[in-house]
């Protein structure tokens, strides 16, 4: 079994983070050979929830930044393949929304999630927009 709890992101092990992202396929469009950057994502995040076997193993992250009152952006939901299909990113998204019940849950999904988050109750929205970083 396992159980989500809400963390401080820095306070995390990057490594044992990195381990979850390299284990769910999130590090395909995530930059986890740089770990510097990496631990900037996970320090500058302000809701961080996180899933846990009984024996304290890392299984899946939702990783977002949130201003409490009106919006979360969910930026990663990562969860070990081998723990998929199981509740766990769904209670991760259960979890993080209970932390600000009043926001709306706002996300970019990887292309091969597209198919989930209807799943787990998102809604598509038609006119989301990006910029890609500048450097």
């Amino acid at each position: 079994m396992w159980k989500c709890e809400r963390v401080i992101g820095a306070d995390l092990d990057v490594e044992e983070v990195l381990g979850v992202y390299r284990a769910s396929t999130l590090a395909e469009r995530r930059p986890v050979d740089d770990v510097e950057r990496f631990t900037r994502m996970l320090a500058g995040a302000n809701l961080v929830v996180v899933a846990r076997t009984e024996d304290g193993r890392l299984i899946g992250i939702a990783r977002s930044i949130t201003d409490g009152a009106y919006s979360t952006y969910l930026g990663d939901l990562a969860v070990d393949v081998a723990h998929q299909g199981q509740g766990v990113g769904r209670e991760l998204i259960r979890v993080t929304r209970e932390e600000v019940p009043e926001a709306k849950l706002v996300l970019l999904a990887a292309p091969a999630a597209v198919d989930y988050y209807p799943h787990v109750g998102f809604t598509r929205h038609e006119s989301a927009w990006t910029l890609n970083r500048l450097k």
